[in-house]
């Protein structure tokens, strides 16, 4: 192999060779994040070749790219083994840019200049002389915009045509200064290794081995492991030992462990107050590149201050994450005890990831202060109450749409909230409708009728719980499992309880079976059951749980005192979870606030899956088509199908890349020919996949081996995860792609 470091301008200039793609790789597969990373990096070549402050001039590492030479005649031919992704795309910006030319006076210049230089080669054997020859997939969409063909075939190669198109011309508006000859120049500035491979069989540089080797499969790095590298890479070798050995590792990830790259994201939330998406294998590029970005504006790629700052946060976030924090966070043993109980209350007990950031921040100015500000225990109490009780609230109305993408915002304002120019309660009940604070109305309304049991099973216990602390205040271990919740009309009813209901039983039976009318807390759940009233009396009359005195003190168990238990109940909660008088029946939202979030949405959109969850939908909108739906996996089939029949998109990519765009260790796609091995090892298979028709194998009269079957035991937000990356991958637009709710 022979190594050698040239701009990417250098190896698709030459003038005598033509570059071959063999048929083994894969088709072009660059999406929207990738080609906006890497106009992101043009743009900041040309940033700093304009800056006249910077002596430096910036350059960029464009990776690798492996080529085996051959002779054909006077020419030579390069067969591309890796990096052909790297290639296509600075040829597809370069026709973008060729193309975006309006000024007749210049047209045919930039247009001869890109064409001849850059695209064509009188020496080239392929078709109409040009220099790169595409897989057979990509082909004639490559061909035809070269040749600047009217009518281009769709597909991700036109798509990501047209967003440097898109890209470009933005530019053309917003930064005139930039010109033609910037954008060359900075492609002259784009750096590639190019990896020469040795023709003779004995060295054992075959172009299909190494392209092998260069894309086996491997575990990919995290968002932590890519921040660490940027961070610890950029000093020398004998530094990077120390800092990590002495900083990185025991200060930030021996600490942090498995929440690494979730604390450096919400790091990142709070410190630009801004909302960025929920880690996963497939954006981990994506937000480091975001990561990267803020350090070296923030920092000026100061990298030290940047680790100092980075382990200020690191205890903070790790009482945020720890269940049972043993530090002391006060000074006062009391108001130490009680804030890391709220802590734990909105993060373990309720899971509130959303308001991670905020709280980061209110922990930042009560333990450090901020430019001389300082949050005190009354007032962080204070507030972390008020986030409770906002947070079990709208879980009681079973909201949770709209917290990640706005409460982030909040983090703005710990500064007045920390010198009482804002309460926490005012800014909570001034958001618009779908992020109001619910006041007691919609409480008792909701609780009355509500199955309290099951609807708000992972809050139940918790719920219960404070109402008990609330009442007795003592602390209950509402978390031990001894600790359960009893019906007190049970279940599974027997001919006692028939009596003991009346003649309304059934009636009484479905209405109030799980409705917080008929709960208690109790430690007794197992030994009483379904034994009678007067049984579950003298047993609860030996509870210490405050509860059993509304219940033991009836004569009997009917609607009536269940209906009296109820109310008693609710107003125990808005006792526990309580407002001002002033906001106990107000509209606790801003009426002039515009809704951000609509019963329309894109699976593009930042809580696409959140605002899924819980809801069905009705109608579901490609490129403005309208196709009715009633399940999420029926949102998933059709829109497959769609792509499938599209002339627009290669379906072919995404059985391709299926391990990447859905992160399963199944196939998603497969054809009958490979499904019915796989049903005759594990007939529970048969009902989780349909066809295009939305029908199982054994519902199809004329199966063929070519018919497509879709996995289809899929979530809400499994189905928008797996839209968004293929959207992502398609380089499809937000609006391309709408779904309403019913």
């Amino acid at each position: 192999m022979k190594p050698e470091s040239h701009s990417i301008n250098d190896v698709l200039a030459r003038n005598a060779t033509s570059f071959f793609i063999p048929p083994f790789q894969r088709a072009y597969a660059w999406g929207k994040p990738e080609i906006e990373r890497y106009f992101s990096d043009i743009m900041r070549i040309i940033e700093s070749d304009l800056d006249d402050t910077q002596r430096d001039k910036l350059e960029h590492f464009f990776g690798t790219i492996v080529i085996k030479g051959e002779t054909v005649v006077l020419a030579n031919k390069s067969v591309v083994v890796d990096g052909q992704q790297r290639l296509t795309t600075t040829l597809l910006f370069l026709i973008a840019l060729r193309d975006i030319e309006l000024d007749e006076s210049k047209i045919k210049l930039k247009q001869d200049y890109i064409t001849k230089k850059y695209l064509t080669n009188d020496d080239s054997d392929f078709e109409d002389k040009i220099k790169l020859k595409q897989v057979t997939k990509d082909w004639d969409t490559y061909r035809a915009l070269v040749n600047k063909k009217e009518e281009v075939r769709g597909g991700i190669i036109k798509n990501a045509y047209q967003l440097f198109v898109k890209l470009i011309n933005e530019n053309k508006r917003t930064k005139p200064q930039i010109q033609f000859e910037h954008y060359i120049k900075a492609i002259q500035k784009i750096n590639v290794v190019v990896i020469n491979l040795d023709e003779r069989p004995f060295k054992g540089e075959d172009p299909q081995v190494i392209f092998e080797t260069l894309n086996s499969l491997g575990k990919p790095l995290t968002l932590s492991d890519l921040v660490r590298n940027f961070v610890l890479l950029n000093m020398e070798s004998a530094k990077q030992s120390i800092v990590y050995e002495e900083i990185w590792h025991p200060e930030i990830e021996a600490v942090l462990n498995e929440y690494t790259s979730d604390f450096f994201r919400n790091y990142l939330q709070y410190k630009t107050i801004s909302s960025i998406k929920v880690v996963n294998d497939n954006n981990t590029k994506e937000l480091y590149q975001q990561f990267k970005d803020f350090v070296e504006e923030k920092f000026k790629n100061r990298h030290n201050e940047f680790i100092k700052d980075i382990v200020r946060y690191v205890k903070l976030y790790k009482w945020i994450i720890t269940e049972k924090v043993t530090d002391q966070i006060s000074n006062d043993v009391k108001k130490d005890k009680e804030i890391i109980e709220l802590i734990r209350n909105i993060f373990h007990d309720i899971k509130a990831e959303a308001f991670k950031p905020f709280v980061l921040g209110l922990l930042e100015y009560h333990q450090y202060s901020v430019n001389g500000i300082f949050l005190d225990d009354e007032n962080l109490i204070s507030i972390l109450k008020i986030v409770r009780t906002y947070l079990i609230r709208r879980r009681v109305l079973g909201l949770a749409q709209g917290e990640n993408k706005t409460i982030v915002l909040l983090s703005s304002r710990i500064e007045e909230l920390a010198t009482d120019k804002v309460s926490m309660l005012d800014l909570l009940s001034n958001m618009f409708y779908k992020m109001r604070f619910p006041n007691d109305i919609e409480i008792k309304n909701a609780l009355k009728t509500m199955n309290f049991y099951s609807e708000l099973k992972q809050y139940s216990k918790f719920i219960l719980g404070k109402i008990e602390e609330n009442n007795t205040k003592v602390a209950v271990d509402f978390r031990d499992n001894r600790i359960t919740i009893e019906h007190i009309m049970p279940q599974k009813l027997n001919k006692n309880w028939e009596v003991e209901l009346g003649d309304n039983f059934e009636n009484v039976y479905k209405t109030y079976l799980h409705n917080i009318g008929n709960l208690i807390l109790t430690e007794f759940n197992s030994e009483i059951g379904n034994r009678p009233f007067t049984e579950k009396k003298e047993k609860l009359s030996a509870s210490s749980l405050y509860f059993r005195l509304n219940v033991i003190n009836k004569d009997i168990w009917n609607e009536d005192s269940i209906v009296e238990h109820q109310i008693k109940m609710i107003t125990w909660f808005l006792d526990t979870f309580s407002l001002h008088d002033n906001y106990k029946e107000e509209k606790n939202w801003n009426e002039r606030e515009k809704e951000s979030i609509s019963t329309t949405f894109s699976p593009l959109d930042e809580e696409a899956a959140e605002i899924a969850g819980g809801n069905r939908p009705s109608e579901l909108y490609i490129a403005g088509n309208l196709i009715k739906v009633k399940y999420w996996q029926e949102v998933f089939v059709k829109f497959l199908n769609y792509i499938k029949n599209s002339q627009d998109f290669d379906f072919e990519l995404i059985r391709d890349n299926q391990a990447i765009l859905f992160s399963q260790n199944y196939d998603t796609i497969l054809k009958w020919s490979e499904l019915k091995s796989l049903i005759e090892i594990n007939q529970d298979l048969t009902k989780r996949y349909k066809n295009f028709d939305g029908k199982r194998h054994d519902q199809v009269e004329n199966l063929t081996d070519d018919m497509f079957f879709i996995h289809i035991n899929i979530s809400a937000s499994d189905c928008i995860n797996r839209i968004a990356n293929i959207m992502n991958k398609f380089n499809m637009s937000e609006n391309y792609v709408e779904i309403v709710l019913n």
